[in-house]
């Protein structure tokens, strides 16, 4: 767009952190005057939202700020069209426009990423997650069973044939890693679906280190014997050899598949080479296209030719018609992605966790895997005496948007917590460098300090209530709004 002024510290065409005069905010305060016209409500939120990003320290590792251009892209008419298949093939007539916009994303999302393959169709990414499951398993367990019978499809098998395979289906081993260890839910997780499709085990983490331990990975692998080995995060503050996982992988027979949602935005900007990019190493590569890629939510599956064919069957197989104009803004922020630019903004955003490590420790916070190498921290509250869901309301109240998160081996569950989960990627979207991510840390730990437990009615330390010290949110938001304003979110857009 050019008729906006990106400043230096941040990057990229029309970032969240640029100054957005003329056309961009024309367009902006027309679409809200429209919605408006129909709902009020709905545009009284949109507006609210916007004053709470700008007026809040935002430190959710998964969240971020999509720019203008690629949040313009979503509300457009390419909502409208049904699209299954994929391009080419569609089971709707007149799809060519969205065959144009999946064809450009993925064609981004290739050269992006040094991919062979790339379905830029999921929703989110436990549909890229499912996608790829269910890919595997068409790979590895149907189209061998349908080459043993002489079949051509599975509308070709008997109801005995089609029920043994179904066994098989049900019936796959996946080792991925543990949550609490820093795994995701969609890795095997009992109350997710992949834990009900899979016979399931996990891989956690060196107890003392608290780092992926890649001799007893091998060593679970060899036991178990899984049809897949999953790698990736959503809370690990390091990085992962993801050529030694695909080793482990080789050798037991596993499909090697890689979720990196969380840091796929050091990945795009070569942060992330040689073994720390799974993308050359692993069979099938998920992401979200949000978070650290700064893109719309929304997922996609990147993988080798030779899984391809099978991904490609993601709709209908579990997803339905694919969303045109969310495609279309992948397309956008992929372009973004590709940038100079955004080469910058990733080691920046890598740096600015290690000053924000840094910061936190030498004011005696506790870090799981004492640091980071990536872009977000993970903090364990509990040498302040506090949960991780009273670390995070406190924090709240404070104006730091954080979220509780589990740390190894935690004695208080999955909701509870005994972590604060943070990252860099949106507050260095807005602009903030080492002086500010420095500051931060110290504010985190004021109110860390600042704030104890309440009693329960039986006069014993609650996991949810708890007391913040008089002033201190108060001098907090004093604290941040100093910064927040050096560093205004879509400035010049005023609604």
């Amino acid at each position: 767009m050019t008729d906006t002024l990106t400043p230096a510290t941040t990057t990229g065409p029309a970032t969240a952190g640029s100054d957005l005069s003329g056309a961009a905010t024309q367009a902006y305060r027309s679409a809200l005057e429209v919605i408006a016209s129909v709902e009020p409500r709905i545009a009284e939120a949109t507006r609210a939202e916007l004053a709470d990003q700008r007026s809040s320290l935002k430190l959710i590792a998964s969240e971020n700020y999509a720019s203008p251009a690629t949040l313009l892209t979503m509300g457009t008419w390419l909502s409208d069209k049904y699209a299954e298949g994929t391009v080419g093939h569609r089971f709707y007539a007149g799809c060519q426009n969205i065959d144009t916009v999946e064809s450009v994303a993925a064609e981004h999302a290739r050269e992006l990423f040094g991919a062979e393959y790339a379905y830029v169709q999921p929703h989110s990414g436990i549909d890229a997650n499912l996608v790829a499951f269910w890919a595997i398993l068409a790979h590895r367990v149907e189209l061998p069973e349908l080459a043993e019978l002489g079949l051509k499809n599975i509308n070709e098998m008997t109801e005995a044939q089609w029920e043994t395979l179904r066994h098989k289906f049900g019936n796959q081993r996946a080792l991925g890693m543990s949550l609490d260890a820093g795994g995701h839910l969609t890795h095997g997780f009992r109350p997710n679906i992949s834990g009900k499709m899979f016979h399931q085990r996990s891989y956690g983490t060196d107890p003392q280190t608290q780092r992926i331990d890649y001799d007893a990975v091998r060593a679970a692998a060899r036991e178990f014997k899984p049809l897949i080995l999953i790698a990736g995060y959503s809370a690990y503050p390091r990085r992962v050899n993801f050529a030694k996982m695909r080793e482990i992988a080789d050798e037991v027979g596993a499909t090697f598949m890689v979720d990196m949602a969380h840091f796929a935005g050091l990945v795009a900007g070569k942060v992330f080479t040689g073994d720390e990019d799974p993308v050359p190493h692993a069979h099938l590569v998920t992401t979200t296209t949000h978070k650290s890629l700064r893109g719309p939510r929304g997922g996609m599956v990147l993988a080798t030719e030779e899984y391809a064919p099978s991904v490609d069957r993601g709709c209908p197989m579990v997803l339905g018609g694919p969303l045109g104009n969310v495609m279309a803004a992948k397309a956008v922020a992929l372009a973004e992605a590709r940038t100079p630019a955004f080469q910058t903004y990733a080691q920046a955003v890598a740096d600015n966790a290690q000053t924000l490590a840094g910061g936190l420790l030498s004011r005696g916070a506790q870090l799981v895997t004492g640091g980071t190498d990536n872009h977000l921290v993970l903090i364990d509250v509990s040498s302040f005496g506090l949960t991780g869901r009273q670390a995070e309301s406190a924090l709240l109240d404070a104006g730091i948007v954080t979220n509780r998160n589990a740390v190894p081996a935690d004695p208080n569950g999955a909701w509870y917590t005994s972590g604060v989960r943070i990252g860099t990627p949106a507050l260095t979207t807005r602009g903030f460098g080492a002086a500010e991510f420095d500051r931060v840390a110290e504010l985190i730990v004021d109110v860390l300090e600042s704030t104890s437990p309440a009693t329960t009615a039986a006069g014993t330390p609650g996991k949810a209530k708890y007391v913040l010290a008089d002033g201190v949110a108060e001098r907090t938001k004093a604290a941040s709004a100093e910064m927040l304003g050096a560093h205004p979110l879509y400035a010049g857009l005023e609604l």
